[in-house]
């Protein structure tokens, strides 16, 4: 099944009265990208966290957010604890500012609560109950969120994808059945033409049919038919194969796009000339829609 790189998944867990709450959000990209926000007593597992990721994802951008609060929805209280630690070296700073200086103010309770990292999230009694069999658990959990809405968004890309490869068979059909009339208007035109040039004398049909031979030999389209027909087939069969995709699908219309453009230039047909830019135009949109597949 091919899977969108856009999505959304979200996962709760309670663990020792802390709620580790895992949102993750995922975006188009060219390769896999992973963006990690969490609290800094998670640090030790941000390399096993990407890890994970990375061998479910291939390409797309993650953005994953971890969020550790206390097991009581909307409770605050208890997240935030004094940094003993710098306020001790603050006042000890301070005070032998003070004392070298010879400063009359004495060091107050509300000049060690001015600085800004006088208070820190209290995440210490969360790292002691909070292994990496727990987090991995509550990421899964949120990783299969995520591959279901992307798997959900897939299969439509999947639909529209089919359906716009039929219109460019339908179109390019239309080309193989003008193709050899193109030739018969040719040889007509010319037959005419040096007719008129010569004032009605006899045409000499050897020469007529060489000059129409060389013509048909340099506007002979087949091989680009029979190749954008098989780059189609290829590009259906891979839809229907699902799995990671994305890449191979794009190199495809890129030589789809190739051989619709050498079909354009070499042939002169103005009928053969609106098929093409019918073709090119349902390729433009498939390419659209394939930079979403992961």
């Amino acid at each position: 099944m091919i899977r969108s790189m856009t999505g959304f998944g979200k996962a709760e867990i309670v663990c020792g009265g802390k709620k580790v709450a895992v949102e993750m959000k995922s975006l188009n990209h060219r390769y896999l990208e992973v963006s990690l926000r969490s609290p800094t007593v998670l640090a030790p597992f941000e390399i096993e966290i990407k890890k994970k990721i990375g061998e479910q994802c291939s390409r797309g951008r993650i953005e994953v957010g971890i969020r550790i609060d206390n097991g009581e929805e909307g409770e605050q209280e208890g997240q935030l604890a004094l940094n003993m630690p710098r306020l001790r070296a603050y006042h000890a700073l301070l005070t032998q500012l003070r004392e070298e200086l010879g400063l009359p103010d004495p060091v107050t309770l509300r000049m060690m609560t001015g600085f800004r990292d006088a208070f820190v999230l209290r995440e210490a009694d969360a790292a002691e109950v909070l292994t990496w069999d727990i987090l991995e658990k509550v990421l899964q959990e949120a990783m299969e969120t995520l591959t279901r809405m992307r798997e959900i968004e897939g299969e439509a890309l999947k639909k529209d994808l089919i359906q716009r490869v039929d219109v460019v068979k339908e179109a390019l059909a239309g080309v193989g059945l003008r193709a050899p009339a193109v030739v018969l208007d040719y040889r007509r035109r010319l037959s005419e033409r040096i007719r008129e040039l010569t004032y009605g004398m006899a045409v000499d049909e050897a020469r007529l049919c060489q000059e129409v031979a060389i013509m048909a030999e340099k506007s002979d389209i087949t091989e680009e038919i029979v190749r954008l027909e098989s780059h189609m087939e290829q590009f259906v069969d891979l839809l229907e194969k699902g799995d990671s995709i994305g890449r191979k699908v794009d190199f495809l219309l890129q030589e789809m796009n190739r051989e619709a453009n050498t079909i354009g230039s070499k042939s002169g047909d103005g009928e053969i000339a609106r098929l093409v830019i019918e073709i090119k135009s349902e390729l433009s949109k498939i390419r659209e829609q394939v930079q979403n597949i992961e």
